[in-house]
């Protein structure tokens, strides 16, 4: 799975790297699920945009928080599939983190005795991760009432009077990370690994913009050859942490 990752390449070589706008943003040691973090749609592809890390359907009367979506089902399940037929993202990175050992399950940042473990390239690259987006509005007392509008309950046409009927500003926008089979070095980590895009192969351009059976093909294990793992504080567990130091090597058991 991909629960935590990090995003701490200097804004300019962000901008640089996808060619397009990140406008003001802090470093990140310790991106998690809830948080408010940086993707690149097709329909602002020179704009990064901010999406909900956790993502929730359209239809969905509450909150889902989906934060993986699995590479060999995400076309076939009602929660992912409609966003994996249109609407598809990137979503930046240069490093993520599992855990190993301890008690608990697989992935699981909170259970005792896990070690975290950072991966990534060898030269700290920013990459781009197989993302796909939704927007969702949270239900309201009058949406939740039926047929209100057409009993006299609400304008029902976003005239006068109807507060907010044109306001988008209750709209969350969320998005989901794909995972696929691990990769050498992921699989003495975890059994799933994020979905990693190729940008010398185009494949970053072609998940953005191809067609749905052109993106299944994209959704196997990027090469261990350029990447590294390293064990890393235990501090990274706590989402409230972020620090430069999470990052660094420390001593494994």
């Amino acid at each position: 799975m991909c629960g935590r990752y990090t995003l701490f390449t200097p804004t300019d070589d962000l901008e640089a790297r996808f060619d397009a706008d990140f406008g003001d943003r802090e470093p990140s040691y310790n991106c998690a699920p809830g948080q408010s973090l940086p993707v690149i749609t097709d329909e602002t592809p020179s704009e990064a945009t901010r999406m909900e890390w956790g993502l929730t359907p359209s239809w969905a009367g509450e909150s889902f928080d989906l934060i993986n979506a699995r590479a060999e089902t995400v076309r076939e399940k009602r929660s992912f599939a409609d966003a994996f037929e249109r609407r598809r993202c990137l979503v930046p990175a240069d490093g993520f983190y599992e855990w190993v050992g301890g008690s608990g399950s697989d992935g699981d940042s909170n259970a005792s005795g896990k070690t975290p473990y950072r991966v990534a390239f060898e030269d700290d690259r920013p990459f781009a991760m197989a993302g796909i987006y939704e927007r969702w509005e949270p239900p309201t007392p009058e949406t939740t009432q039926t047929g209100l509008g057409a009993f006299g309950g609400g304008s029902g046409d976003g005239g006068d009077g109807d507060d907010g009927a044109d306001d988008d500003s209750d709209v969350v926008e969320t998005f989901s990370i794909v995972t696929t089979e691990p990769n050498d070095i992921v699989a003495d980590l975890h059994h799933r690994m994020a979905v990693i895009l190729d940008p010398d192969a185009g494949e970053e351009e072609t998940w953005l913009r191809g067609d749905p059976d052109e993106a299944a093909t994209l959704l196997d294990p990027y090469p261990s050859d350029e990447m590294t793992a390293h064990p890393v504080s235990t501090r990274v567990n706590s989402p409230s942490v972020d620090a430069p130091d999470l990052i660094e090597p420390v001593a494994g058991d």
